[in-house]
């Protein structure tokens, strides 16, 4: 019940907002909730704007799928081997601490113009979250485990296969919901270099058509499908978490 009452409030709030601004400037009257909603559902319903969602989906897909192959491999590994972590401690805060967004024109250079730079940019922005959260998890794995799988006769390898890796399972979906968080706000910027579709290329359209009510309604749109992804990453850490009382925070 809250979280409706909250979403109720906040359309209160932008109800107000926009028609408070409507008095000074006319044209903010595009932004009021009923227009928004009403070119919600003509842009749905004709159509227009499903290739749009399709293809910012697939982008963040792959881009995600990027940064999981790399960031949890790396994060086995560093959070295993004390020294790795020491090694790479301060390289890799250095790193993560550029913004994804100042890697565009190395995208570019690197990738040319199309889906591959929006790719290597919301691998970049969602890899971090990956890597430390997986990391973390496999530093907290309880070393009694470890040692008594050890004592059974397991090899490395069986330790991190049938101790190690089963433990960490929540951390890692704990990486990935705040990786698709990062990348899904990197995604519209990214959509700017240079594709014909996805729903940051449609922004900058509707902006170039003065269109400020389709405006609004990608906006509203990406908030949707943001707490979707959201919402379903924290069900499924909900569903393979191993400790009885695991809350998100």
């Amino acid at each position: 019940m809250w979280p409706v009452v909250g979403l109720l409030v906040g359309l209160v709030i932008w109800h107000i907002g926009a028609s408070i601004w409507a008095t000074r400037f006319p044209i903010a009257s595009s932004f009021l909730p009923q227009r928004t909603f009403a070119d919600a559902v003509r842009l749905l319903g004709t159509g227009i704007l499903w290739p749009h969602i399709a293809a910012s989906l697939i982008r963040v897909g792959i881009g995600l799928a990027l940064a999981v192959a790399i960031g949890v491999p790396v994060g086995l590994m560093i959070g295993y081997w004390r020294r790795l972590e020491l090694g790479t401690s301060a390289l890799f805060q250095f790193i993560r601490m550029i913004s994804p967004l100042a890697w565009m024109p190395v995208a570019i250079m690197l990738f040319g113009i199309g889906n591959r730079p929006i790719y290597f940019l919301l691998a970049v922005a969602a890899v971090w979250p990956i890597l430390i959260n997986t990391a973390t998890g496999v530093s907290h794995v309880d070393r009694q485990w470890i040692r008594a799988a050890r004592a059974l006769g397991a090899n490395e390898w069986a330790v991190l296969r049938r101790v190690v890796i089963p433990a960490i399972v929540p951390d890692v979906l704990t990486g990935l919901r705040l990786a698709v968080g990062v990348a899904w706000l990197v995604l519209v910027p990214a959509e700017m270099l240079g594709v014909n579709n996805g729903l940051g290329y449609y922004i900058l359209d509707t902006r170039d058509r003065f269109s400020y009510g389709e405006l609004m309604t990608i906006i509203l749109i990406i908030g949707v499908i943001g707490y979707t992804l959201d919402a379903i990453i924290q069900r499924l850490r909900h569903r393979f978490s191993w400790t009885l009382g695991i809350r998100d925070a």
